[in-house]
């Protein structure tokens, strides 16, 4: 018995140095043009379908984790069939290694999966890892353009032989959202996981302000619903601490820090799971079976716009009310009170009037869209102000993104366009609001003000800190503000473009200056000279709306262009 336990004391012994000093196995190749994969179909028509496209994150190379089991590289849209009910609906993985949003497209693999969606059906899109890949080599030639602009640049792709227009991630991400809607199912977009990396806190790092940040924002634009993977798992890893995250991982040499191992990809199946649940997909979520519906609903992805507490802000009155009155309504890019160094335009456009002519009355408030200002009734409290012969300028946009019913909206989307279709939106109290497109609010304001004999003038959104030196923001909002302006007799100002030609002129590291946070608010500065902006763009407009009511200050400031 003694020689027997020496025996085995040394055997492991033995095994423990072999282990301590044999070196980790080499990291898997991912790239698709070396690991070629067949692409699966819905194993029964009939039934409606979850589709993933994405790239190796979501399922890595021929499903067999490289011939290491568990232990091997797993994409999430492996484990996640686990937690669905197969009878009911079919999850097919259509992702592919090495891709990106654009090469997925020019592959090929979206026009043949774009064939097999059908009405009902939900398509999961998570893009990012290979986005920011060169965007032409020899190699792989994936990478897209940065941001969500509509910016192109024409290559000779010196992978493929081919003259190609490359767009940005947004755009591409975009294009899947409109296609698949075209088809009649339902586009979800999927921040990018997280990558195995700290930072000098020990916390793990996100990627708001690029991939994931420009996911979340094509979502919210495209009033798509969005699942933030990136930061949902960054705050589990986070929770459980570094030596767990580092068993989600292969332990490979070089050390792998993007694919998980099965165990990883579970996790973030499950936070994929709970995000479905958080915004109600079905029939995806009549389709989860026991596991499924074991997972909690994700918790929202907070929306960091901010919103004023009413109670906060003093109402405003007319001065004298025998003289006309300019009225203002819009968000905290009009007034934001000085909160946080926030401060609008609107705070700062009174020098440019006569206040011996007309009065200058702020209805803004921060944190209101379109919907918002008008079911808080807000908008009833302008009206019993207005009276005939004053102009009411409107500017709404910036909170009116988002999809309808997704709580980390706060309840202020609308939806999409200028028509008179609505959207139901259940309150957690029971009570169910029908949601009406951003075009049908404006048109709303327009006629109950013309009723009143006053004049309306819509103006576009002012452009994000991110979005004015080489693209156009808000083209969406821009365009609806004119439809609603022509249809109903009101006046439209290009005010997103009236500010993005003086930023354009006064260079970037001025424009830096005007801005009190990382993309929307402006400072005192900025508050001035956006305000200088809208008063030029209010001179462009046709016979001489404002002009009579001009201070000396308002008659020097210059004339925007109205486009």
């Amino acid at each position: 018995m003694k020689r027997y336990l020496q025996s085995l004391f040394l055997f492991l012994l033995f095994q423990s140095v072999v282990h301590a000093q044999a070196p980790l196995p080499p990291a898997a190749n991912t790239d698709p043009a070396k690991a070629q994969v067949v692409l699966p179909e819905p194993a029964n028509p009939a039934l409606p379908s979850l589709i993933l496209i994405g790239d190796s994150t979501v399922r890595n190379g021929h499903d067999d984790g490289q011939g290491k089991g568990p232990a091997g590289q797993w994409g999430w849209g492996n484990p996640i069939a686990n937690y669905v009910d197969t009878s009911k609906i079919n999850v097919v993985n259509r992702a592919v290694g090495g891709l990106s949003s654009r090469t997925y497209v020019t592959s090929g693999h979206w026009q043949r999966t774009l064939a097999l969606v059908k009405r009902g059906d939900v398509v999961l899109m998570q893009f990012g890892h290979n986005d920011a890949s060169a965007i032409n080599d020899t190699s792989r030639a994936r990478g897209t353009i940065r941001g969500t602009g509509n910016e192109t640049e024409e290559i000779d792709n010196l992978l493929t032989k081919r003259r190609e227009t490359v767009r940005s991630y947004g755009w591409y991400l975009g294009d899947y959202i409109a296609q698949i809607r075209a088809k009649g199912a339902t586009p979800v977009v999927v921040s990018l996981i997280p990558r195995k990396r700290w930072d000098d806190h020990g916390k793990v790092l996100r990627n708001a302000g690029d991939y994931a940040g420009w996911a979340k924002e094509v979502a919210r634009r495209e009033n798509a619903g969005f699942i933030d993977l990136n930061e949902l798992a960054a705050r589990r890893y986070d929770q459980i601490g570094r030596d767990e995250v580092m068993k989600l991982f292969p332990q490979v040499a070089p050390d792998e820090t993007v694919h998980t191992n099965w165990a990883g990809a579970d996790l973030n199946a499950r936070i994929v799971v709970g995000g479905i649940k958080a915004l109600g997909l079905q029939p995806l979520v009549g389709a989860l079976n026991e596991r499924g519906k074991a997972i909690p609903a994700s918790p929202a992805s907070e929306d960091e716009r901010p919103v004023v507490d009413a109670k906060s802000v003093k109402a405003e009155q007319a001065a004298n009310t025998a003289l006309p009155t300019l009225h203002l309504v819009g968000d905290s890019t009009v007034k934001s009170g000085g909160a946080g160094g926030h401060v609008g335009w609107g705070e700062r456009i009174a020098p440019y009037f006569d206040t011996g002519k007309v009065n200058v009355v702020n209805h803004a408030i921060g944190g209101r869209s379109s919907r918002t200002f008008f079911t808080e009734g807000r908008w009833n409290r302008v009206l019993e102000q207005l009276k005939a012969g004053d102009v009411v300028l409107i500017q709404f946009g910036h909170n009116d993104g988002g999809r309808i019913g997704d709580p980390a909206m706060k309840g202020r989307a609308s939806g999409p366009g200028t028509g008179p279709e609505t959207v139901e939106d259940k309150k957690p109290d029971g009570t169910v609001e029908q949601v009406h497109t951003f075009g049908w609010y404006m048109a709303r304001y327009v006629q109950d003000a013309k009723a009143k004999g006053a004049t309306v003038v819509l103006l576009s959104p002012v452009p994000h800190r991110d979005a004015w030196q080489d693209r156009r923001d808000f083209e969406n909002f821009a365009q609806w503000d004119r439809e609603v302006a022509q249809r109903h007799g009101a006046r439209f100002a290009d005010l997103t473009m009236a500010i993005t030609d003086g930023y354009r002129r006064a260079g970037a590291s001025i424009v830096d200056t005007y801005f009190s946070d990382a993309r929307t608010h402006t400072n005192d500065a900025g508050a001035a000279f956006n305000a200088q902006r809208v008063v030029a763009a209010l001179k462009g407009l046709p016979g001489g709306l404002v002009d009579q009511w001009l201070s000396a200050q308002g008659r020097a400031a210059g004339i925007a262009e109205n486009r």
